[in-house]
């Protein structure tokens, strides 16, 4: 009954993938388009095998050489999966971070794409770091709130992050108590607006605890991204470092030419 229904999917997607001949589009790219629409809005899921280049050619009239070209374009996309005789599937998604105009919070990213964010508290305390102190430009006994939280996506552990937080700009910040955003209660309690954020991307190994946490069987790679945040005024309020397993998240971003 499941290849049954399987099969019916695939029969619709055929159906979508019709080309139009009267524009200056090539064919291949009017089939990526269809493609990558259809994934995105989830009308064809992670795991859906597709067909053959051989039968999707003959279904829509066009050349073998048409299909494998849009073929390996979205595999290339990391859209597709490849697994030898066993044909072509949709690739599992990967979680994008996509800074645009504005930074877009881990729930937020999440709901574009369909998935449930959650939020594991795995430390809050007041203390004082060195190293940290140095990254403020403030006195090394200088005072931080630091948050250690685990962010999740359907259950599925995706993020460690360690946030530190000047308590010398927003003394105010010891008294929250983790309920609702701490933006917001910056802005609400400690009269601090948050303006501007500037960011960095590294290549590195999980460390024991996120081998751990994100249940690799050794030290696998990672996306370590280190956010520093500054007031209206400029002032450097909040430093986060995030490291993102690296089998489901990417890296994307918009330029200008």
């Amino acid at each position: 009954m499941q290849d049954r229904r399987q099969k019916l999917t695939v029969r619709q997607m055929i159906d979508k993938l019709a080309v139009d001949d009267k524009t200056s589009e090539p064919y291949y790219k009017q089939l990526i388009r269809h493609i990558e629409q259809m994934i995105e809005s989830g009308e064809i899921v992670h795991g859906l095998g597709l067909p053959s280049e051989r039968d999707l050619a003959k279904a829509l009239n066009l050349s073998r050489t048409t299909i494998k070209r849009c073929y390996d374009e979205l595999r290339k996309a990391g859209l597709l999966n490849v697994h030898g005789r066993g044909g072509t599937s949709v690739n599992k998604p990967t979680l994008a971070n996509e800074p645009l105009s504005r930074l877009k919070t881990f729930a937020e990213e999440m709901h574009a794409i369909g998935r449930l964010a959650s939020t594991r508290l795995e430390g809050l305390e007041i203390c004082m770091d060195r190293t940290i102190a140095s990254v403020f430009q403030l006195p090394s006994n200088a005072s931080f709130l630091r948050i250690v939280r685990v962010q999740l996506a359907d259950g599925m552990p995706i993020t460690r992050e360690i946030a530190w937080y000047d308590l010398s700009a927003a003394p105010k910040l010891e008294a929250w108590n983790t309920s609702g955003s701490i933006y917001a209660f910056l802005q609400e309690f400690c009269h601090v607006t948050l303006s501007w954020t500037e960011q960095s991307i590294e290549a590195m190994l999980s460390s024991d605890i996120e081998t751990k946490i994100f249940g690799f069987n050794q030290c696998s790679p990672c996306l370590l991204i280190k956010r520093r945040t500054y007031s209206t005024e400029s002032k450097l309020i909040e430093y986060v470092e995030s490291t993102f397993r690296g089998d489901a998240y990417a890296y994307q971003s918009k330029l200008g030419i």
